[in-house]
């Protein structure tokens, strides 16, 4: 497991995933050194996934269409023709090395991308947020409520969390920005962990259950994701929201589209570069502008004090459980933010949603 599984009902609806792999959320707790804010809501909008059994009930899906799946190969090189394009990988499995011969290759390695990388067409990414957290059981839960803890104590470049699973199961986590912090998350959760300060003060006895560790870039869509026979998908893709670091959703979303697209190019005859390129185009008509906006709400986070933090909590407490879930889900459309920017009441989220329109 290296993800936290935090996602959104709307997209679990959409996806179909089974009511007993997620657990729901609907109050959205924050705290910083010297204030708290929760934004509650009477339905459930946001979720924390099982995500070993939500990716065990993916692997069936796949399987019902007619998907081979191979377990335990770690692919480790790719197969080029004459012209240089991918037709294949090959990897070392249980048995030995194993070979795929492939007419579309679709790179869901995520972040090593292993498959692009080997291919020269994308280096490591440079940003990036690094995150560690344990599954643990603890004596007082709130199975609704998650908790994003920001400042200086808690992460110099990102957040802590405390989500929930259910059955007084939460998973506590530190990410880090880099390059923006050398802070190791590992030690930084273990020091907030046996201080038990803020919020997870509150969940008494914490007895852990496993530890999960994890990268996933910060990059923007900074990388072409379509190339002759290949496609890149999720976190090769840098498909991640850049607010709370999370991209389950569009990996599920565009890795649908990915198949899709692959499986009508195949048909076609043609699995070029152009025959592939309507993937590219679909994802970024559909996200691109937003990450693009909640980019520059990141940028604006990564720099706050103590001090600013107290403050930016004071504004997000202004907005109701809508507005918010849209804000850091990074559902930016053009007239919320302009509704937002223009008409709420108060001056301090005008101006940040200005700031994410692109005004100064």
């Amino acid at each position: 497991v290296r993800t936290s599984g935090v996602t959104w009902i709307k997209n679990i609806k959409e996806f179909g995933i089974p009511n007993d792999c997620f657990n729901p959320i609907k109050n959205f707790s924050f705290c910083s050194p010297n204030n708290e804010v929760t934004i509650s809501d009477s339905v459930p909008r946001a979720a924390v996934l099982d995500v070993r059994k939500s990716y065990r009930w993916l692997a069936e899906q796949a399987k019902e269409s007619g998907a081979d799946i191979f377990l335990k190969i770690n692919v480790n090189e790719v197969i080029k023709n004459n012209a240089g394009d991918i037709v294949g990988v090959s990897g070392i499995g249980p048995n030995g090395k194993v070979t795929f011969h492939s007419k579309v290759v679709i790179d869901a390695s995520g972040f090593p991308s292993t498959v692009s990388k080997a291919m020269g067409f994308v280096t490591q990414w440079k940003r990036f947020g690094a995150g560690a957290e344990y599954e643990a059981k603890a004596e007082n839960v709130e199975s609704d409520t998650w908790w994003l803890m920001v400042g200086q104590k808690y992460s110099p470049a990102g957040y802590a969390w405390i989500f929930p699973l259910g059955d007084n199961i939460v998973r506590i986590g530190v990410g880090v920005g880099k390059p923006e912090s050398n802070v190791d998350p590992t030690q930084r959760l273990k020091e907030l962990i046996d201080s038990k300060i803020g919020p997870i003060q509150k969940l008494g006895k914490i007895t852990p259950i496993e530890f999960h560790y994890g990268l996933i870039p910060n990059d923007g869509l900074s990388r072409d994701t379509v190339f002759n026979n290949l496609i890149l998908v999720g976190d090769s893709a840098g498909q991640a929201n850049p607010l709370v670091l999370e991209g389950i959703r569009y990996a599920i979303k565009f890795g649908r589209v990915a198949g899709k697209v692959a499986s009508d190019a195949i048909k076609s005859g043609k699995t070029d570069k152009d025959a592939l390129y309507s993937y590219e185009e679909n994802w970024r008509k559909t996200i691109e502008s937003k990450i693009n906006s909640a980019g520059k709400v990141q940028n604006r986070w990564i720099g706050l004090s103590d001090k600013e933090w107290d403050k930016e909590l004071d504004i997000i407490k202004e907005l109701n459980s809508e507005e918010f879930i849209d804000f850091i889900k990074a559902e930016f459309g053009l007239s919320n933010m302009v509704k937002l920017a223009t008409h709420h009441p108060k001056l301090a989220v005008r101006q940040l949603f200005n700031l994410v329109k692109g005004k100064k």
